[in-house]
């Protein structure tokens, strides 16, 4: 997301929906509340992620499938949205301890509602005035298109791509899936078409990075012929998705010159003590291997040289 862009307030309502339980609880410290508050109960209990995830379950819950929608149980809630489901056997609880235990129950709800305010509040909030900050900071870095973007693709300079790679890792969001996109043969464009053409292709590329992302991507170039695109909460196969995406696009590409095609390396942060920037020789890596595939590929040299034809 464009923090920037968007007012704090709004932020607040509509940024809790990319956080999952491990970005506003310590896991570890939760379980353990939840197994003494079941031993001193008499319950047993299952958390749930806001699709259904099991995260957390104290007890016996084989074969129990969440219906979050049907029957979603005890709702936790951070700023007016769902992001947990509790539910709880109480099966052994005597009936006169029924209405205590209920009551423990609902106020364990409560607790991570207000917990989960509070943990996300400060984070994004903290996020929100490192932008503050990067804004003032980063002036001296201006182009011709804006203080943070690069004056022929309109993506994030290197520079402030940088800077926003550091806000991602103090957020502490992961998991984010690292992509390296480089463009096949640029230099063959360069030599044979001449810095027009050449630097229309880097253009055409970047208008293709942008029309597939999603609002919260982050899209830097950081060299002539190569992107690094950031998905923070990065779905399960959203990355994937992602490059297959982009790359369907550029062979639908018509053109009488340029045949635009990328490479594309994947990668994904899962650890909040690791840094952004130590995953992209990872990703550099596994460019590499798609770029030795796609330049083999049958018909692709034949695209590439079209253009000479003519």
């Amino acid at each position: 997301m464009n923090y920037k862009s968007v007012p704090f307030d709004k932020r607040i309502k509509d940024n809790v929906k990319n956080y999952a339980l491990d970005n506003l609880y310590h896991m570890d410290t939760l379980a353990e509340y939840c197994k003494a508050l079941c031993a001193l109960a008499d319950v047993e209990i299952l958390l749930t992620e806001r699709h259904g995830e099991k995260v957390v379950s104290v007890g016996n819950f084989a074969g129990f499938t969440p219906d979050v929608v049907g029957n979603p149980g005890r709702k936790v809630r951070v700023y007016g949205r769902t992001i947990a489901h509790l539910y709880a056997k109480t099966d052994k609880v005597p009936a006169e301890k029924a209405e205590v235990t209920d009551h423990l129950l609902d106020s364990l709800t409560q607790m991570l509602s207000h917990w989960g305010e509070e943990a996300y509040l400060h984070t994004e909030s903290s996020i929100y005035m490192d932008e503050l900050e990067e804004q003032v900071g980063v002036q001296h870095v201006q182009t011709a298109r804006g203080e943070n973007e690069d004056a022929l693709t309109g993506v994030n300079h290197k520079l402030y791509f940088e800077e926003r790679m550091k806000a991602i890792d103090r957020a502490e969001v992961v998991p984010v899936a690292v992509i390296n996109v480089n463009i096949n043969d640029w230099k063959f464009v360069n030599d044979n078409y001449g810095d027009e053409e050449s630097d229309r292709l880097i253009k055409t590329i970047a208008d293709i990075l942008k029309q597939e992302k999603k609002p919260d991507y982050e899209i830097g170039r950081v060299d002539g012929d190569v992107f690094i695109v950031l998905i923070p909460m990065a779905e399960e196969g959203e990355a994937e998705e992602y490059c297959n995406r982009v790359q369907e696009a550029c062979l639908q590409y018509e053109d009488k010159i340029l045949a635009p095609s990328v490479a594309c390396g994947l990668v994904y942060k899962t650890n909040v003590e690791e840094l952004l920037r130590d995953k992209l020789p990872d990703a550099e890596y596994e460019m590499f291997n798609n770029k030795f595939e796609i330049k083999n590929a049958p018909g692709y040299r034949e695209r590439l040289e079209h253009g000479l034809k003519g």
